[in-house]
This record gives C-alpha cells, structure tokens and sequence, in this order.
C-alpha cells in the first residue's frame, strides 16, 4: 500500500475546516473518520492518541480522515463548545460519502468520542463507533450521553483504568445505559491519554482498536 497523505481544506459551516486524508487501499470495504480531544487542553487532528488510532486504521486499509473542529490549527470559525462542531463531523462524513461512497467507521477521542457519537449514531452512513477515553467530567464541563439509549450500533468503548476524566464506575454506567451491543476494554494503569507511570500504553489500544474492527468489520 502506497501510504500517500493528502492535505486539504473541507468547507464547513462556518469556514474552511484543515483536514488530512490517509488514503486506503482501493478494493476498502469501509472508510474511517477520527475526531480530535478538546482544543482548550491543546487538542488537534495531529494528537499522540488519535495519530496512533489512525495508524491502526490505516493499517487495515482503510481511507482515514482526521480534520482540526472549527477554530482549531488552520480551521476557520470559533469553538462551540460542542455543539457547532457535530456539524463539523457532518461535514467530513459527507466529504467520506461524496469521495468514497462507502459506510465510514468512527473514531474519537475524548471531546471528540462525546461529539462524534452524538453526530454518528443516528447517521445511517456508520455502521459502528469507537470511543477512546470518553469523557465524563473535566474541570467544570460534564458529558452526559442519553442519546446512547437509542443508539443500537455496535460500538466500543477503550479507556485507560485511571483515567482522570473518565473514572471506571461512571465509563462502566455510560456503557451500561447504551443500548446494542458495546464493548468495553480497560488498558491498565494507563491515564486518560494511554500513558502510564511505566510508559505509554498506546499500543495495547492500538490492539484493542484493531482487533475489534476486524472481528466486527473486516471478517
């Protein structure tokens, strides 16, 4: 596979949203979308976990998208705090449809789970979800997800087990409520950015990552 990157401009809502494309191999059943952590904790298309997600991805053969919500990097318009920025999502997941036309994975991480989600399920272009590190609480923000009460896809969720922002008993109810079959993997001793006091733990989500795509997808 020709691992070729293409940057580019999507035209958002509110301006011109800096986007990067992995592109895949030509006989890719599926495409994938990746959605970057929250800008206020300096999160971009180009963060550690979600350039590792999209490795794996890649990896598989799949056209990976990963592109900066509004007012991130080179993205034109003002943070919305989470609202504004589903229609980000829509953006690149009609850029994937009109470019591929193929069912698209989703993938976020973080601020970029809680957004991504709420934007995908009830799209019927994804066929599945993954949540890396969902949040439930930082700082003064709160993540709540009853919309994921009728979100029947197959989705997994991947969190490292001390997370700060996602302590497991509130991840563990999130996944509880969530209707369709979930999955729910811990990476141990690993912090919310898959890292831990004896190094980065990415790799063991990469392994999560992937063998959950290939059982549910790729078999």
């Amino acid at each position: 596979m020709v691992a070729t990157l293409l940057s580019f401009f999507l035209d958002g809502p509110t301006g011109k949203l800096e986007a990067l494309l992995n592109q895949g191999t030509a006989d890719a059943k599926y495409a994938a979308l990746i959605c970057h952590p929250h800008p206020a904790g300096g999160g971009t298309m180009h963060n550690k976990v979600v350039y590792h997600a999209m490795k794996t991805l890649h990896g598989l053969g799949l056209p990976v998208l990963r592109f900066n919500f509004r007012g991130v990097g080179a993205s034109e318009g003002e943070h919305d705090g989470g609202h504004g920025e589903q229609d980000d999502v829509r953006t690149a997941l009609d850029w994937l449809t009109a470019e591929f036309g193929k069912p698209i994975l989703f993938t976020g991480f973080s601020f970029g789970s809680a957004v991504g989600m709420r934007a995908c399920c009830p799209d019927p272009r994804v066929p599945g979800l993954v949540a890396l590190g969902v949040p439930a609480a930082h700082d003064t923000r709160r993540y709540e997800y009853p919309w994921l009460a009728s979100c029947d896809k197959p989705k997994l969720f991947i969190s490292g087990s001390q997370d700060e922002y996602g302590p497991k008993a509130e991840v563990e109810e999130i996944v509880a409520r969530a209707a369709g079959e979930n999955t729910l993997v811990w990476v141990p001793e690993a912090d919310h950015f898959f890292q831990s006091a004896d190094g980065p733990k990415l790799a063991e989500m990469q392994q999560a990552l992937e063998g959950w795509i290939r059982a549910h997808f790729l078999l």
